[in-house]
């Protein structure tokens, strides 16, 4: 595998994140019958992952900053690079022993994405992208889809749960979209949701009110596979805003039109 030094890092640290939530994993299912339940034994798993991959990045690049999603954020010596983790991108899935979760870094460098790896453990499967040099599967070089129309093509979002305010326009985004498609999934990990666009599994995402851990890294995945990444509300970024579209040319604007008639 070719890549930078800070790539190599960046797996390096995934990787070892990975292998030990997939032990954690494998525990959650005796869990689920005890009088405690597994929601504090994942979110220890969670912590540990993040205490793991900030070990691993922080060792070997001191000085740049970091955001995480159970740390927060901190500067680093560096002001113009930081390391941007989810540790644990699928925590529902996770909890209750679905096997669809992934470990997302990134590295980001005067506020733009230039490495990203989204791992998933359980399918060992590791996606991977630097700027300028393409988007990878494991050794396999990885292209969004060349569908062209709309009904033919399938699209990946998130659903708001717990009474999000986000859930309202979703619903609308769904009635929008879903006539004119060929279906729309929920998986329940934006990172994978972002990695499979870059791979062509799906055709094209979107989802509102998530954060910059959970996009970072795909964003740059769908770029470099040769896809178009946006705000659902034109003129802002994704990573500000919370709302992204990602999909193939063909599809990224009527994607977008219908989209934005609800933002």
């Amino acid at each position: 595998m070719q890549g930078s030094a800070n790539l190599n890092v960046m797996i390096k640290a995934a990787r070892k994140a990975g292998r030990s939530l997939v032990k954690d994993f494998r525990e959650v299912e005796n869990l689920q019958v005890s009088s405690k339940g597994p929601g504090d034994f994942v979110s220890r798993a969670d912590r540990e992952a993040e205490r793991l991959i900030k070990e691993e990045l922080r060792g070997a690049r001191p000085a740049y900053g970091w955001i995480g999603e159970e740390t927060g954020e901190e500067a680093g010596e560096d002001p113009t690079r930081r390391w941007i983790v989810d540790p644990l991108d699928g925590t529902t899935n996770f909890l209750h022993g679905l096997p669809h979760w992934a470990v997302s870094i990134a590295l980001e460098h005067k506020g733009e994405v230039v490495a990203g790896v989204v791992y998933d453990p359980a399918k060992d499967e590791l996606f991977w992208a630097e700027k300028g040099a393409g988007a990878w599967m494991n050794e396999s070089r990885i292209r969004v889809s060349g569908r062209r129309v709309m009904i033919e093509s399938i699209f990946a979002t998130g659903i708001p749960f717990g009474g999000r305010g986000t859930l309202p326009a979703t619903l609308q985004d769904l009635a929008r979209l879903m006539p004119v498609c060929a279906g729309v999934r929920r998986w329940g990990a934006a990172a994978l949701d972002l990695a499979y666009v870059a791979a062509g599994r799906v055709d094209g995402y979107w989802e509102r009110g998530i954060q910059p851990w959970d996009m970072a890294a795909g964003m740059l995945l769908v770029k470099e596979a040769g896809g178009f990444v946006g705000a659902v509300r034109e003129g802002r970024e994704p990573m500000e805003s919370g709302a992204i579209i990602a999909a193939n040319g063909e599809l990224f604007d009527p994607l977008c039109k219908i989209l934005r008639e609800a933002a």
